[in-house]
């Protein structure tokens, strides 16, 4: 297992909907923000489907999503850009298209290290957290070689280190401390159209579902910790760009 790349200069983290990325990594990207990095999100899809209302206004909750999004990223203390890929929410497709739009966004921001959902996961079932996986590593590779998508005309770029998270099988850990996951707590809790959908927060909570929930991420933490020997960490699989 190892233990801590050098913080990046830059990162880039991209995730299939709002509140995936801070989930999934969102200490890691603190902990490098506070270091100075500049880290950017780019979500996929619109989260219009994000909600068990029925009669809910989906137009209504992408605007509240995306504003959302970019409070969490404010919490995490990232500088860096937000984008929206702008994909419907559930229909996500894996595309050559799709490819170019990511692969020019990793040549325009020119991440040191990119991190996404682990495509491989067995047994997934959400098509959108597939989908975004894939892509993402495609686009690593078509980002990287000069061939791929010229009518760019942008040079292309290749990060020294892909890092994917939700993963089975984990082989790198990012060691956090208590401050960075309670940025990661604070950028959660920003997305408030989730609290019942993902965080089993009821919206007249006087607090103890919030603490809960809380609890819940420091639990995964240790847990992921206890893998490296540290206190708290999260967990990814660490691919080499170059393979």
């Amino acid at each position: 297992m190892r233990i801590d790349l050098p913080a990046p200069a830059s990162a880039l983290a991209i995730g299939a909907h709002p509140d995936d990325i801070e989930f999934e990594c969102g200490a890691t990207l603190a902990k490098w923000a506070a270091a100075s990095a500049t880290v950017h999100l780019l979500v996929c899809t619109d989260g219009s489907k994000g909600t068990w209302d029925a009669e809910a206004d989906t137009d209504a909750l992408t605007t509240l999503r995306q504003a959302e999004q970019h409070e969490a990223a404010r919490r995490l203390g990232i500088t860096g850009e937000v984008r929206f890929l702008g994909a419907e929410d559930g229909e996500l497709d894996h595309t050559v298209a799709r490819r170019g739009a990511l692969s020019r966004i990793i040549r325009e921001l020119r991440p040191e290290v990119v991190l996404g959902h682990d495509p491989w996961r067995r047994w997934r079932i959400h098509p959108d957290h597939r989908a975004a996986g894939l892509l993402t590593a495609d686009a690593v590779v078509a980002a990287r070689d000069p061939h791929y998508h010229r009518e760019h005309g942008i040079a292309h770029h290749r990060p020294s280190a892909l890092l994917l998270f939700e993963c089975e099988e984990p082989d790198h850990l990012e060691a956090v401390e208590q401050s960075h996951l309670d940025a990661k707590v604070s950028a959660l809790l920003a997305h408030e159209s989730q609290f019942e959908t993902t965080m089993e927060i009821d919206a007249n909570d006087d607090g103890a579902q919030a603490q809960a929930f809380r609890r819940r991420i420091l639990s995964e933490a240790r847990d992921h910790g206890r893998r490296g020997g540290v206190r708290y960490a999260e967990a990814f699989r660490l691919i080499d760009p170059a393979s």
